[in-house]
């Protein structure tokens, strides 16, 4: 079914508008892949955040005509689903994990601003932890030097409290 040029402008802006807040583009090839297993794609794509659409190429080149993205144009050909996140790993582990489980789902490129990738480099992506996983270890990380300094000031007044135990229970020992 084809759009009338008003339903293709909505279509744009709406694509244009996703794009100037991603982080991340990944396109990939899903020639071969019954509704069923898209329909799965789509769904495991809301759950992380990622915005999944199957698009004329024509149409995904005007939206991100005048974006960081603007370089992967080139790589818009053939039957592409888009996933676009504003996550920079979300996308990647989302059409990564889907591609490693079925062999129609192959991985074409990605982008991030400024920056076109491989296929390759889509797979190194989408291995790397989430921002959220960075940043808990981070966490983790910052307060591991402050729990060792409690430790520490913990263990001078158990330490006496143990040295006093150990004096009386001599005492003790001696009266008896």
């Amino acid at each position: 079914m084809s759009l009338n040029l008003e339903e293709k402008k909505e279509v744009v802006a709406e694509v244009s508008a996703r794009i100037a807040k991603a982080q991340a583009i990944v396109l990939a090839e899903y020639r071969g892949l019954p509704v069923e297993n898209v329909t799965q794609l789509r769904a495991q794509a809301r759950a992380s955040g990622v915005y999944l659409r199957v698009l004329k190429n024509t149409l995904a080149r005007r939206a991100v005509q005048g974006t960081p993205f603007e370089k992967l144009a080139e790589k818009m050909v053939g039957p592409l689903a888009y996933g676009i996140s504003d996550d920079p790993v979300a996308a990647a582990k989302v059409l990564h994990t889907y591609a490693k489980t079925n062999d129609k789902l192959v991985i074409k490129a990605g982008a991030m601003p400024g920056y076109v990738m491989t296929a390759k480099e889509v797979g190194s992506l989408a291995t790397m932890p989430s921002r959220d996983e960075l940043l808990a270890k981070l966490l983790g990380t910052m307060q591991a030097p402050v729990a060792k300094f409690v430790q520490t000031l913990n263990q001078v007044p158990g330490k006496f409290v143990r040295t006093l135990a150990a004096v009386r229970d001599q005492k003790e020992k001696a009266a008896a």
